[in-house]
């Protein structure tokens, strides 16, 4: 039964790792998921306190992918179409990888960039708010892998020791 738990939970790991990236996929709760099929496992004892405050985490990282391309687009003047464009961008970017890597930064922008273009702003303040969803969603990006990156990082340990 451990090796299925450590199984799914190894995959439940990748997957989050993958879903920081993918705004369908929550990513860090999936990483979480992933930790406690381990603690769940005889090899690793389990620590109620450790699960409760990953999972803590977590939510909050997913709370806040949310929030902040929202705050980034107001704080610079936009609306929900830059944020929905951002989102647009971002899935071009993976599901037609045109720019290879880049892709991933300017995809997003250009999405959020022509989504306040729609609501018939000037360029510069389509621009500016752009760069406020853009900022808004790299950072909640960002925490989002470095949390399943940080939870990918205690699976391994524990495996480990």
């Amino acid at each position: 039964m451990d090796i299925l738990l450590i199984t799914l939970g190894a995959i439940c790991i990748l997957v989050g790792i993958i879903g920081s990236f993918i705004p369908v996929i929550p990513g860090p709760p999936l990483s979480w998921l992933g930790l406690l099929l381990l603690y769940n496992t005889e090899q690793v004892p389990f620590d109620p306190w450790f699960i409760v405050v990953t999972g803590a985490i977590a939510l909050l990282a997913t709370l806040l992918d949310y929030y902040l391309p929202v705050a980034g687009t107001k704080k610079y003047g936009g609306s929900k179409r830059g944020v929905w464009g951002a989102i647009i961008g971002l899935v071009i970017a993976i599901f037609f990888p045109i720019l290879g890597p880049f892709g991933i930064l300017i995809w997003p922008f250009l999405g959020a960039f022509l989504g306040e273009l729609s609501q018939q702003k000037s360029q510069k303040n389509a621009l500016s708010a752009a760069w406020g969803s853009f900022l808004g969603f790299l950072a909640g990006t960002l925490i989002k892998f470095g949390i399943s990156l940080v939870y990918a990082g205690i699976f391994i340990y524990q495996l480990w020791v």
